[in-house]
């Protein structure tokens, strides 16, 4: 199943998914309701849950190619596809017997509860959010930046913001930049 997380809706979202033919459960989540109930802080990201209803695996970058984005002569962002693709496959064929399948406690160790900020930002993104709906973007601007600022690391919540204005590309440039760690945190596919 894949779900969009954007504000703008079918118009922004689908033509995504009609590029990409999708085969699979599709939705568009205007409400951003996955990104905050399971941390997606970056598109594309994923999730692995089971039969039961178990998440298996917290939210991670979920790629299914590997890409080098020359971005600058000096920075790039590399994906890791492949092994992610290989591990889901494995966790399909073999289940909780996949060396891939998180245990409680690393489940536990991988996922932390947010911060006071982070809800706070989560909220004041939600505000942004609404306003935007009613036609209020002022007020929408305004609570963004409050988030932005509340949780820099929530690309999601840039990437919103700045998809309703001017510069989109440019803002995202320059944040990129001025990074110190990976765009993508690297996966983590120690087996079990």
């Amino acid at each position: 199943m894949a779900a969009a997380q954007d504000t703008g809706g079918e118009a922004a979202a689908g033509q995504w998914y009609d590029r990409a033919k999708a085969t699979f459960t599709t939705l568009i989540d205007m409400q951003h309701a996955v990104s905050s109930a399971y941390q997606f802080i970056n598109v594309p990201m994923g999730i692995w849950v089971d039969e039961r209803g178990r998440v298996v695996r917290p939210a991670e970058p979920a790629w299914t190619s590997d890409q080098v984005m020359k971005i600058t002569a000096e920075k790039s962002i590399a994906t890791q596809g492949q092994a992610y693709v290989a591990a889901l496959r494995d966790w399909v064929q073999n289940g909780e017997r996949s060396p891939y399948a998180l245990s409680d406690e690393e489940f536990a160790r991988r996922v932390k509860p947010r911060s006071p900020g982070e809800m706070e930002a989560d909220a004041s993104f939600k505000l942004a959010v609404w306003f935007h709906e009613h036609g209020q973007d002022d007020l929408a601007a305004k609570y963004w930046a409050h988030a932005q600022e509340l949780n820099p690391d929530d690309w999601n919540y840039h990437r919103q913001e700045w998809s309703f204005g001017k510069d989109a590309g440019k803002k995202w440039i320059e944040k990129f930049l001025k990074l110190d760690k990976p765009y993508y945190s690297p996966l983590d596919l120690k087996k079990q």
